[in-house]
């Protein structure tokens, strides 16, 4: 898992490279010796300093990009990644699901919510069952409803079975409570260098502010090796969110476009992404639930990137 993580950010520090107008240094390239520091520990900037940034990587065809150019918070963020053929036949496999087993014979899922420093946590307690009305708004509340949405493609639909504990921002305790298994994952999680977590694709970023990094929000679970088909499905499931909002599918009865999943084998329900989005309707729809009908120019880069815009941007924290 920790080889995982460190591809990830080492791919990140080649965008951020070119975003700083960073290049091969050889002044700069560090030799680590016989030092085996954690992966939050290595300086991942050794890749632009060694080897180069993106821009370099890539060549200096920039006309020729198209999607592979810097998104510096102009454009959507938001990117639908292509399932794939996610609905082939399982032929009766079944695998060894790790956490993502676990959840489902316990029936629920436990998800954390990080709740930011002036909103009391204890008003995450009492939000009510799942439904129509979360009790928070804004990126809070988007998260509760990550999770719900979650537990409904777990559940069979039932988007109530979910137990939420919320966290306060700024210490550790969320992570402990990932590591030791007392929550399955984690929401509203600031993407940041971290060992062993596994962070799914952003649901929010921060509107851009001059000469400043912009947060990035996910889902967060753990890497071990028992939770990688979990992490996969949270992911499958941020992505169905934006896959929706591409797709039109934006009601309950269009719900049922959704592709089937049975790719994570027997005894898994295959229409976890129909039952999620039943729950949580398109990103938009999500959006708009929390913050408002706004216009694009409002919503920062937190719309669909669906004409062909630039979408490489780097996580902050390198």
């Amino acid at each position: 898992p920790q080889f995982s993580d460190i591809i990830d950010w080492v791919v990140h520090a080649l965008f951020y490279g070119e975003e700083r107008g960073m290049g091969k240094n050889s002044s700069l390239c560090e030799n680590y010796a016989n030092a085996r520091p954690r992966a939050s520990e290595l300086n991942f900037l050794n890749a632009v300093h060694c080897v180069g940034s993106y821009f370099q990587a890539y060549g200096d065809k920039l006309c020729r990009r198209g999607f592979n150019r810097i998104n510096d918070g102009s454009a959507g963020r938001l990117y639908a990644t292509p399932f794939g053929d996610v609905e082939v036949a399982d032929d009766g496999v079944a695998y060894d699901r790790g956490r993502l087993d676990d959840i489902l014979e316990r029936g629920s899922l436990n998800c954390g919510v990080v709740v930011p420093e002036g909103l009391d946590a204890n008003a995450i307690s009492k939000i009510e069952t799942c439904g129509e009305r979360v009790g928070v708004r804004g990126l809070v509340g988007m998260s509760v409803d990550y999770c719900c949405a979650l537990a409904a493609a777990l559940s069979y639909g039932d988007p109530s079975a979910v137990n939420i504990t919320a966290f306060s921002e700024g210490d550790d305790a969320p992570f402990v409570a990932l590591d030791d298994g007392t929550v399955d994952v984690l929401a509203r999680v600031k993407v940041e260098k971290k060992d062993g977590i596994r962070f799914s694709t952003p649901y929010y970023h921060e509107i851009e502010i001059a000469g400043g990094d912009v947060g990035s929000f996910s889902l967060a679970t753990n890497s071990s090796e028992d939770g990688v088909l979990f992490s996969s499905f949270v992911n499958f499931v941020v992505i169905a969110t934006f896959y929706a909002e591409e797709n039109s599918i934006n009601s309950r009865k269009k719900s049922k476009e959704m592709p089937l999943l049975p790719i994570f084998g027997n005894g898994f329900p295959k229409w976890a992404l129909r039952d999620a989005i039943f729950y949580s309707l398109s990103y938009d729809r999500l959006y708009e639930k929390h913050f408002g009908v706004t216009s694009e120019e409002d919503r920062g880069p937190n719309y669909l990137n669906n004409d062909g815009g630039p979408q490489i941007y780097s996580f902050p924290g390198l």
